[in-house]
């Protein structure tokens, strides 16, 4: 499409949300927030939408599931990534809400965050389900234990927890029962 951005070229560019979102955590953390963290709100909410709320969400964006293989190198799909920002996060993170969901069961819906070095995460739980987080690249330190790329961290339902990002940035990808956008 015209109006979505190009990938990094050598001689500079504008940026893809694709390519940044496999990029290394520093690095992804600086390149999404041009150095800066502005994108997130002060206080963060994470039961601030329900499980429903989301799905409608991705459907205004990106319509209803067509029962189609969806990648992530599929037209347009830049633009609905920009769309589907996640700004009720905690500050130092960049965060997207991936435009696929499972609705059957008790459902899953994904998240694929970039936290920038040292940024501390405050206690809070989601309340609405469970969730998984896979570190992608990076690191991220919780109860004493640094988890670095290739661990994972399951959160029950409403369970308190805080994190700290390693000192390299992480690039985490998230499976939620619940919303966290």
């Amino acid at each position: 499409m015209a109006d979505e951005p190009k990938d990094v070229q050598a001689s500079g560019g504008d940026v893809s949300r694709r390519s940044v979102l496999v990029a290394s955590g520093a690095v992804a953390a600086a390149v999404m927030t041009g150095g800066a963290t502005g994108a997130a709100q002060e206080k963060f909410e994470p039961n601030k939408l329900t499980f429903a709320a989301c799905i409608e969400r991705i459907r205004k964006v990106a319509g209803k599931p067509t029962g189609k293989i969806v990648t992530s190198r599929d037209e347009g799909m830049d633009r609905i990534l920009d769309a589907l920002r996640v700004t009720n996060i905690p500050a130092g993170f960049t965060k997207y809400q991936l435009p696929v969901a499972i609705e059957g069961g008790p459902g899953a819906q994904f998240f694929v965050s970039i936290g920038a070095p040292n940024t501390e995460v405050a206690k809070h739980s989601h309340n609405e389900g469970d969730g998984l987080r896979f570190i992608v690249s990076g690191s991220i330190i919780y109860d004493g234990k640094e988890l670095t790329s290739g661990d994972w961290m399951f959160i029950p339902k409403g369970q308190q927890y805080s994190m700290k990002v390693g000192k390299t940035g992480a690039t985490l990808f998230y499976c939620y029962s619940c919303c966290c956008a």
